[in-house]
């Protein structure tokens, strides 16, 4: 039986588990946008939301916590200055999937997950072009 076991395997060992998730975690929070599969999502997705959690609070100890888990001092230092004060006045629910159909070698489902504020730079310069 599962019971209290949160979190889904993903077919991994804990260790590349862990290691995928941080690094799926860094891309999001410099990026602002990814492109997985649904159940990455899903699992990124949480502890993306924690971190920004971190972010917000903003003492030493959340820049630790959070630290010693992005372990990329400029992505950190981008959650803590930007991304926190630009979700200040949210209470949650940090992260957007967006589902694109299934994946053309084995019918994975895929998605896109990305940050609800998140705004195409490209469609940005193509309005100022067509001005």
């Amino acid at each position: 039986m599962r019971h209290r076991k949160a979190g889904r395997r993903l077919g991994r060992t804990s260790s590349h588990r862990d290691a995928m998730l941080r690094n799926m975690v860094t891309s999001l929070l410099d990026q602002e946008r990814i492109v997985t599969t649904v159940p990455k999502a899903k699992e990124a997705r949480r502890v993306t939301e924690q971190m920004i959690t971190l972010g917000k609070r903003g003492d030493l100890h959340a820049r630790r916590q959070a630290m010693s888990y992005i372990r990329s001092k400029n992505i950190v230092a981008k959650l803590f200055d930007q991304l926190s004060s630009q979700y200040a006045e949210r209470k949650g629910g940090y992260t957007r999937i967006i589902r694109t159909g299934s994946r053309l070698g084995d019918a994975a489902p895929m998605a896109i997950l990305e940050l609800v504020d998140y705004k195409e730079m490209v469609s940005e310069v193509k309005v100022e072009q067509d001005q």
